[in-house]
């Protein structure tokens, strides 16, 4: 086990990753990581939904068509192909729909920070992960491949893992421009 302080600064998005499977029990230690973020009057907003073998390459395919179009040239669509089929593992997360619009965004805020902590576990553990948004996340074709009912969830987002084949550096402001103290 790392330090924690330690594999926060350490993190990195990974782009790119090694064909090696995470391990079953790495995975749901990571959401059940997840589900211990700090969440206001534990509405426990969040779902999580693995792409299976099945599923995955239909997600794939929607994602290449969607982020390539018809005219793209066929090396870039490959290039894409081999970006959303790489990880590993594809996680989706969604967010209960609570009716009341404060807590919608308190819930939000709990996804995310849920996010956070399945990031780190996996980080702290030599595995990568991506958080991405996008056309194929809003898309309804998800909503009806994942099984979720927009009327009632919202998908925050996919959330891509696996070992790094590389990693890149992730530039931040430094505190200086971002942290001020009041009298």
């Amino acid at each position: 086990m790392g330090n924690t302080y330690d594999v926060i600064m350490d993190r990195r998005t990974t782009h790119f990753y090694t064909e090696q499977e995470v391990p079953e029990e790495l995975l749901m230690r990571a959401l059940e990581a997840a589900i211990r973020a700090p969440n206001h009057k534990l509405t426990n907003p969040w779902r999580f939904i693995r792409v299976g073998k099945e599923t995955r390459p239909k997600v794939t395919e929607l994602g290449v068509n969607l982020k390539c179009g018809d005219e793209a040239p066929e090396a870039h669509r490959q290039r894409v192909y081999k970006k959303l089929s790489g990880p590993a593992e594809l996680i989706v997360v969604v967010q209960a729909l609570d009716e009341n619009e404060m807590r919608r965004k308190e819930d939000y805020a709990s996804v995310a920070c849920a996010i956070q902590n399945m990031s780190l576990v996996l980080w702290e553990e030599g595995v990568g992960s991506k958080w991405s948004t996008g056309k194929v996340t809003r898309h309804e074709q998800t909503y009806e491949m994942c099984g979720v009912d927009p009327e009632t969830e919202e998908i925050v987002g996919f959330i891509w893992m696996g070992y790094p084949l590389q990693t890149g550096k992730s530039p931040r402001k430094p505190l200086e421009e971002v942290y001020r103290q009041l009298p």
